[in-house]
């Protein structure tokens, strides 16, 4: 590893300045700045003199400083461009940056080299200026650098796959879509890009009156005597000094992003859409609203259906009939509300028990009328589909048709994996819910879940089965609506219409790696099916590896399911044949063991239409000839477009980016005017949010593209009369013509203002949808919205506070705070409070509740491994008699967090570790370096520990809040542990601040050299003082078994540490005490013998038959378990032990209840 050193070079100096002239009069002058207040890159004296050198023999002047107070409005005029040469961190202060504005927007001139994109986060205007912030990077190595326009200046000569050496950066953001991208890395030819495949390098610009060029390339000090480099570099200073060169948007300049419905109001909380002949869009949101949004961007309301919403069921997908321009109808799939009980199915218990829960989502045929609003009584069932409700997840329930008619329906596995570690649900036990067990749906030919359905909707309702399924009617145990099986959540799907392929994206588990005992390590894929089939799920994963036969809760293993020969289902869920198809493995697998296309990556596969070009339709916005018979690739978590050409042999081609600017990909389909029309999910968990949004993508084919057109309303909601600033900030045109404006605040078709950002006061309370529309000088127009809720209700969640800590199986307290104008008294049973497993950037509802206070019991993850990103998340939603509903949400932090989970860094690597929980630690740590977090609050937090290792001389780990010199909560120090991979833990105290904020662990120590690296931390909470009285002493105690009369169950109440209680050497194992009257429970201490409980509940019952889990824990370690903040009541306590820590039996010296 070539380590970062500081740099001792007399030459450059704080406030120094250069000035080398050429020896003919001067074109223009440059000056270098070089300031850095972070990390100092020792290639900063080679670089300025190239940069000179480049000068002398192109005949421009150049001046080098690190002095900020030259950022004045006479000092920089006399530039003609300014080369940010490696700065880090903040180097202007604010009037500085804004002679700098000034500069720009007076047609001045910006370059960017390496880590100036390391520079300014907390000044925006910067950011976009340089087109993205750094994220990471890998260790210097050689890479294939990937020239993309050879005309320009800056790649001159530099060969089309140019082979480099160099530190290479990850961006925060992909800027292809705002940029002119110059070059990109070959992420095939390097470890640790995570770009996707797609991996801007350089790129340039105008900006805001000015010219950007940037380039990430030039860490090294070799790199500024590289030809090759220094051709880059010079062409990059003349395209921001002259303007020599094309550096209009790349790529994305083809396209424009017209924004149909943004925010809440107008999505909801986004599920399907569908296109229809006359470019308006039906669209859904899973509270069961369906919206019409027409082709100019006005959006209402369409039908709203009554639906059961727990966990992700609710209103799925609709699509339009393939003869909608004649017949009208479209189909939806949604689960009904039917009988069943509010709440969670309970996860053991008996047959009887869980049947309330058995439930059914249904496909259904709606009739549009004329204004494009629903008939909600024209409804026609198709079909039904057996469900299992009260457990989460996966509904899958996408919706097309082939050219022939046929309806295909995707539906997902109904199955909870939370208690599968990751690997595939295959619990069989007689007391558990079925719901755990995937082989009762996806391995089931006799269920229709799990599958991709093909039937032919019948005119009158119902449907029948073409031929060519995947089993012919009336063959015994099989469904002959299953044209494919085998998936988990195949969640988006299309249908080919000129080939009949299908297209689908499959979620996978979540296990980070591989287990002898369990299976493959979660991966999700593209499938590409191009006939009947099954696709392994739950035996067989995306690679077609086997999964092991598992009697659940902790083994034996039975060895692994027969992939290539068809794998047998043999649990007692099973209605269906026994053994199954042979698995295949799937189209375009990535994650998990790998290998997968570079172009590929994250985990939320959306897989979208295949665009079929028709040169016979007259459009300005269709997709070009370039991309027949591609199929569109979504990624909901890692934010991509990506288009796919198809080999002959039907192997995936070229993989490459469509340009877009939005967060979560829902839904997309083309539509008839050969534009691709995108759903936007946002970036909150069950809701919508203010990033929600309907688009459509245009190509532009050449001549005048359509402006693109933005607004926003300040405040959106409020009191009347409401007084809202209007603005219309981006708002922009590609080819920079002249636009106009043109405002309706109450869509009543009248031009109410012709300004920019205007004002409007809404006198009186309702629900206004205020439309901008642009036009530029050819004739183009676009449009944007923004709803305005005047006298709308306001929602805020108390408790918990955003940035909670907490502990996974914590009950949680909630208290929700409502205001309705239209409302006389608060009706608190149109409150939900929903708890969300979060993981990285998507989520899984759990449980929810209904009032305005009230406890969540949150729940143990027993599918994540510890290398997973999970916390918490609370979401509050109020639901009006009328109107818009109103949601706030608070993210909990679990106590501890893998400190390779930051948000954002400086200076830190990842480090693989095998001895790192979870595999990876953060490492190669120095003075200054520091990781951040988002949304902490330590209320009630009095301690923090961390696991550190160090061959090196150790530093100070500083926990600080909103900045890296922001105040300090606590520190701890770190010595040597001997060894890289020693590991020790280190702790400290916190003196917590109040509120929410950003956390900063920042390291120092030594000025030279590698000081430790984390793997985790945790949070820890002062214990409080124990009661004058043990509840549980002496009191009558009964367990499920005892190993010998020498450890009796009276032995763990007696107050005795010499004696103990021990049982049986099997799972699972319990000991009940009777406190002989109800208390208020806070605190259960346990005090193990050697064998200790690995995972167990503490439970509490009023009458030792009705048990209620209130905390959950796995991951024990024996010692001594001191189970605080409880919040439970109840006159009996039972520890109900699930996985043993050891070989033997459960052993407790004490078993301690307190009130």
């Amino acid at each position: 590893m070539i380590r970062r050193v500081l740099l001792c070079v007399a030459m450059v100096l704080a406030g120094a300045a250069f000035n080398i002239a050429p020896a003919f009069a001067a074109d223009f002058t440059v000056l270098i700045f070089s300031k850095t207040a972070g990390f100092r890159h020792d290639a900063i004296p080679a670089g300025i003199a190239a940069i000179q050198q480049l000068g002398t023999q192109n005949n421009f002047t150049v001046e080098a400083t690190e002095d900020a107070s030259q950022f004045n409005d006479t000092n920089l005029a006399r530039f003609k461009a300014v080369i940010w040469l490696s700065t880090t961190a903040d180097v202007l202060d604010a009037n500085q940056q804004a002679a700098f504005e000034r500069y720009i927007r007076a047609g001045g001139g910006y370059v960017g080299v390496h880590a100036a994109a390391d520079t300014e986060y907390d000044w925006p205007w910067y950011g976009n200026l340089v087109g993205a912030y750094f994220s990471s990077h890998p260790a210097i190595q050689p890479v294939t650098v990937r020239i993309e326009d050879p005309a320009h200046p800056s790649n001159a000569g530099i060969p089309t796959n140019w082979n480099r050496t160099d530190e290479l950066y990850n961006y925060r953001t992909n800027p292809r879509s705002q940029v002119h991208v110059l070059a990109n890395l070959n992420e095939a030819t390097y470890t640790g890009g995570t770009m996707n495949g797609d991996h801007p390098i350089s790129w340039c610009r105008a900006y805001d009156g000015g010219r950007s060029w940037y380039t990430g390339l030039g860490h090294t000090q070799e790199s500024y005597t590289e030809a090759n480099f220094r051709t880059h570099l010079l062409g990059g200073i003349k395209y921001a000094a002259q303007n020599i060169g094309n550096c209009s948007v790349s790529a994305a300049g083809t396209f424009s992003q017209v924004n149909l419905a943004k925010g809440v109001a107008e999505t909801g909380e986004p599920m399907g859409l569908t296109v229809l002949p006359n470019r308006g869009v039906l669209h859904t949101a899973r509270d069961g609203v369906v919206r019409y949004t027409d082709v100019n961007g006005n959006t209402k309301v369409a039908l709203t259906l009554q639906v059961y919403s727990h966990d992700e069921e609710g209103l799925q997908s609709i699509k339009a009939d393939p003869n909608f321009a004649t017949n009208k109808w479209v189909y939806m799939y949604y689960a009904p509300p039917l009988s069943t009980p509010a709440g969670d199915a309970p996860s053991t218990g008996t047959a009887a028990q869980f049947a309330p829960f058995n439930g059914s989502n249904k496909l259904a045929r709606f009739t549009v009328r004329d204004d494009y609003t629903i008939d909600p009584n024209s409804m026609v069932t198709i079909l039904d589909v057996p469900t299992s409700r009260g457990l989460c997840c996966h509904v899958g329930g996408d919706i097309d048709f082939d050219a022939a008619g046929n309806l295909f329906l995707s539906t997902g596995d109904d199955s909870n994996p939370f208690d599968s570690g990751g690997y595939a649900p295959l619990d069989e036990r007689a007391d558990h819910n079925p719901a755990f067990d995937a082989q009762r749906t996806s391995g089931n030919s006799n269920d229709l879940r799990g599958k991709v359905l093909r039937i032919k909707p019948g005119a009158t309702g119902g449907y029948t089965i073409p031929s060519g399924n995947m089993f012919a009617p009336g063959t015994a145990k099989t469904r002959p609506e299953i044209y494919a099986m085998g998936f988990r959540n195949p969640f988006r799907m299309s249908v080919d219409k000129a080939t009949g392929v299908v297209y689908l994206g499959d979620y996978g588990p979540d296990a980070g790696s591989a287990d002898a005992n369990r299976g493959p390590a979660g991966t999700v894929s593209f499938e590409r099916i191009t006939q009947p089939g099954n696709f392994g799920w739950p035996y067989c994963s995306n690679y077609n590896t086997p999964y092991n036969e598992y009697v659940f809760p902790t083994g034996p293993s039975l060895g692994l399911y027969n992939c290539a020969g068809g794998p047998t289902n043999n649990s007692p869920n099973n209605t269906g044949i026994t053994t199954l198809p042979p698995s295949q493995a799937a189209w375009l697998p990535y994650g998990g063991q790998g290998p997968w296309r570079p172009e590929l990556g994250g985990g939320g596969p959306m897989a979208g239409p295949v665009y079929n070009f028709n040169p016979n339709l007259v459009s300005d916005v269709k997709f070009p000839a370039s991309y027949n018979g591609q199929v569109m690739l979504g990624e909901f978590t890692s934010r991509w477009i990506k288009a796919a050409a198809i080999n002959a042999n039907g192997t995936a081609g070229a993989i490459t980016q469509i340009p877009w600017t939005g967060t979560a990909i829902m839904d997309m389909e083309f539509g008839p005017d050969g534009a691709l029309y995108v759903l936007d999910y946002g970036t909150t968990w069950f809701g919508g949010d203010a990033n929600s949004a309907l688009y459509r993508i245009e190509y532009n084919s050449g001549g005048n593209r359509a402006p693109i057109a933005q607004a926003a309303a300040t405040p959106s909601s409020g009191a009347a009369p409401l007084t809202v600033q209007f603005s219309s900030a981006g708002t922009n045109d590609p080819d920079g013509d002249a636009i106009t404006y043109a405002w309706d605040f109450t869509t009543n078709g009248s031009t109410d203002s012709t300004a920019a950002n205007p004002t409007f006061t809404y006198p009186t309370n309702g629900e206004y949808t205020a439309t901008l529309t642009v036009r530029d000088t050819g004739g183009r127009t676009a449009t944007a919205s923004v709803v305005v809720g005047v006298g709308r209700p306001t929602i805020q969640l108390i408790t918990p506070a955003d940035g909670s800590v907490f502990q996974f199986g914590d009950l949680v307290p909630f208290e929700v705070r409502v205001t309705d104008p239209n409302a006389g008294t608060i009706d608190c049973n149109r409150v939900v409070v929903n708890y969300v497993l979060g993981h990285d950037s998507h989520g899984h509802p759990i449980t929810s509740k209904t009032g305005c206070t009230g406890s969540i019991q949150t729940t143990v993850d027993g599918e994540h491994d510890p290398s997973s990103n999970i916390f918490g998340v609370m979401a509050a939603v109020y639901t009006p008699v009328s109107g818009t509903a109103v949601q706030d949400q608070h993210q909990l932090q679990p106590r501890t967090r893998q400190a390779e989970h930051y948000n954002t860094m400086n200076g830190v690597q990842l480090a693989a570790k095998a001895s790192a929980h979870g595999g990876n630690a953060v490492g190669y740590i120095e003075n200054g370096d520091w990781i951040a977090f988002n949304t902490y609050n330590l209320a009630g937090v009095t301690g923090f520990k961390a696991r550190v290792a160090s061959a090196g001389v150790g530093g100070t780990i500083s926990v600080r809040t909103d900045s890296p010199t922001g105040p300090v909560a606590g520190t701890v120090q770190v010595t040597s542990t001997g060894g890289w991979e020693t590991w020790v833990d280190v702790t400290g105290t916190i003196s917590p601040p109040a509120g929410t904020h950003q956390l900063y662990l920042v390291f120092t120590g030594a000025a030279t050299g590698s000081l430790f690296d984390i793997d985790d931390f945790t949070f820890t909470s002062g214990t409080t003082q124990p009661p004058s009285a043990n509840l549980a002493l002496n009191k009558p105690v009964t367990v499920s078994s005892t190993e010998n009369a020498g450890t009796p169950a009276s032995a763990a109440v007696d107050g005795s540490l010499t004696t103990r209680w021990s049982s049986a050497a099997a799972d699972p194992q319990w000991i009940r005490v009777d406190l002989g009257q109800s208390y208020a429970i806070d605190r259960v201490k346990l005090t193990w013998e050697a064998a200790y409980g690995s995972a167990y509940q503490i439970q509490t019952s009023a009458d030792g038959t009705t048990w209620t889990t209130v905390r959950s824990v796995t991951g024990g370690d024996g010692g001594v378990d001191d189970n605080t903040a409880l919040a439970a009541t109840g006159r009996y306590v039972r520890i109900n032990g699930t996985t043993r820590g050891t070989a033997w039996g459960y052993s407790l010296l004490e078993f301690e209840v307190y009130s």
